[in-house]
């Protein structure tokens, strides 16, 4: 599956690592618990100065696994959620090729999906735990899923946009310090990357065909402009997690700062297409050197996250029927392991 290509610079060996042949803390007495605690965050702060690594059997505090596991949730949660709005469109696609691609798409959405599972269960969260919090609601996911996707033109616009703003916020994320978090996104950003080129061609030849086509292309670039920037996160006055995720090189640039460089890649590549973006107070600021926005509309983006945007029902709804209409693949899936399981036993014992 995902390829493990980006390794870091391997830390030293950590005082702390998690081995069955080892006591569990509460098998240790308070003094032996505490003195474990102090070398493994020692030994955790020494990774953290290094820009290196903590794997899975790492020490590491209890805050730091939190707002992983929060994190990495969130983003699988994303994935899987963001499924719907494109796989809505590839009976209704022009063509047999667009269909080709566009389900290509869907199907690389759901890998990331599992590659980011995956590494959230490394953190000892269940899957099925997680999957139980989306569908009741206890779970985020982007706020950009929860919009609706209008016309053809709009697998353009979430292509070149939402798929763009991801590209611009997970490549850092290939360098994050957890390092199964870091590899999986070093498949997920390639693919991505895909991704924004089908979007960008799609509203390309839709830019320079009729009137009539140019327009349903700048619709959908006017409708998930804001969207597509609000993707980032809140403003980083108001953004809780973000300075602790970065002094733990989890995230490596403020929400601010990624959603600036990506109004900038915006800039040149909407000439290409012949369409505006729909923001008169863009401007490149000379003395920072940093592109700026005009106001984002944050009292939308927080109902949104609260659970009150267009679609977040529809949403939440189709990932439980299609949760239950796999039930039986799940089933038949666990009843085949448990037949190979007992197989091998009996293999073993012969």
């Amino acid at each position: 599956m995902a390829s493990q290509t980006l390794q870091s610079v391997p830390a030293e060996p950590s005082p702390a690592r998690h081995d069955s042949r080892l006591e569990s803390r509460h098998e240790m007495s308070p003094e032996d618990a505490a003195r474990r605690d102090a070398e493994g965050q020692a030994y955790f702060d020494k990774v953290m100065a290094d820009d290196s690594r903590i794997e899975p059997r790492d020490w590491m505090p209890a805050a730091y696994r939190k707002t992983l596991v929060r994190q990495i949730s969130q983003h699988a949660h994303s994935e899987i959620i963001g499924m719907q709005p494109e796989a809505n469109w590839i009976t209704r696609a022009p063509s047999l090729k667009r269909k080709s691609i566009l389900m290509a798409k869907v199907q690389d959405e759901a890998g990331h999906g599992l590659y980011l599972y995956s590494a959230a269960e490394t953190l000892g969260q269940p899957r099925d735990q997680m999957m139980q919090d989306l569908m009741d609601g206890k779970a985020k996911y982007s706020s950009i899923f929860n919009y609706p996707a209008r016309t053809w033109a709009d697998m353009g616009a979430i292509g070149w946009m939402v798929d763009g703003a991801a590209i611009a916020n997970q490549v850092p994320l290939c360098r994050a310090s957890y390092g199964p978090y870091g590899r999986a996104m070093v498949r997920v950003c390639k693919e991505e990357s895909f991704h924004q080129r089908q979007g960008f061609e799609i509203l390309l030849e839709l830019s320079h065909g009729t009137p009539a086509q140019k327009q349903m292309a700048q619709g959908a670039v006017n409708r998930w402009y804001a969207p597509a920037l609000m993707m980032f996160g809140p403003p980083d006055d108001d953004s809780p997690n973000s300075k602790q995720s970065m002094a733990w090189n989890i995230k490596r640039f403020s929400n601010d700062e990624l959603r600036n460089r990506f109004v900038g890649m915006m800039m040149e590549q909407v000439k290409v297409l012949g369409l505006t973006l729909p923001d008169e107070d863009i401007r490149f600021n000379e003395e920072t050197k940093k592109w700026e926005h005009g106001p984002l509309d944050w009292d939308e983006f927080h109902e949104v996250i609260a659970g009150r945007g267009q679609c977040n029902a529809q949403r939440l709804e189709r990932r439980r029927e299609a949760h239950q209409n796999g039930a039986w693949v799940r089933e038949a899936a666990a009843a085949y392991a448990e037949k190979q399981a007992k197989k091998n036993a009996e293999k073993e014992v012969a």
